[in-house]
């Protein structure tokens, strides 16, 4: 056999004779790509969706939506003992709220305008930011909640998701908002807990 018992290193393409040096390139290579694809992979792991079949108790109707800040879980209610689950990004220090509510509106992809709290905090911030845009908050989809300016949303922050971020809108990953968008409609309860 060719380089048996022989040492080398870096990408050498005249050792062990012809052919020798393409074989050992092309090897080195197929590694390095498995590794940066293996690498990646593990990246993303915490940035992909994770809705969960779960068993769940509590005195809700099929179809509710059930925040539990503490957790940052969101759940949708299918039947009794039985939900799916998401990660969410809740309200930080100061800006989390409980209370009963609904969904009052769908969007895909929506502009935003930042309210006043976060313009008064952040005043570089633009005006608008249109909807599709990296710099968008709410990420590929929007349910507004009726009676006030929070949302359940996307993000195009997936570390985000699982903290204690925002001013009070529920931050979802964006396949994950997708994926509850289709489940529900305008008028679907939303129950948000401490």
């Amino acid at each position: 056999m060719r380089g048996q018992n022989q040492r080398f290193s870096g990408f050498c393409t005249k050792f062990g004779g012809p052919g020798w040096g393409d074989r050992t390139m092309s090897l080195r290579i197929a590694v390095a790509l498995a590794a940066t694809i293996g690498a990646g992979m593990l990246i993303s792991t915490q940035a992909e969706a994770r809705p969960d079949m779960v068993g769940f108790r509590g005195d809700y109707s099929p179809g509710t939506i059930v925040i539990r800040t503490n957790e940052r879980r969101l759940y949708l209610i299918l039947d009794q003992g039985r939900a799916v689950r998401y990660p969410v990004g809740v309200g930080k220090a100061g800006k989390q709220w409980a209370g009963a509510t609904r969904i009052d509106g769908k969007y895909r992809e929506p502009a935003w305008s930042p309210p006043a709290e976060v313009k008064r905090d952040k005043p570089s911030m633009p005006d608008v930011i249109p909807g599709g845009s990296p710099r968008n908050p709410m990420g590929v989809a929007a349910m507004t909640l009726a009676g006030g300016e929070y949302a359940i949303h996307g993000t195009n922050m997936p570390g985000s998701v699982g903290g204690f971020v925002s001013y009070g809108c529920i931050r979802m990953l964006n396949a994950d908002i997708t994926d509850l968008y289709q489940r529900v409609s305008v008028g679907t309860p939303v129950v948000v807990t401490r």
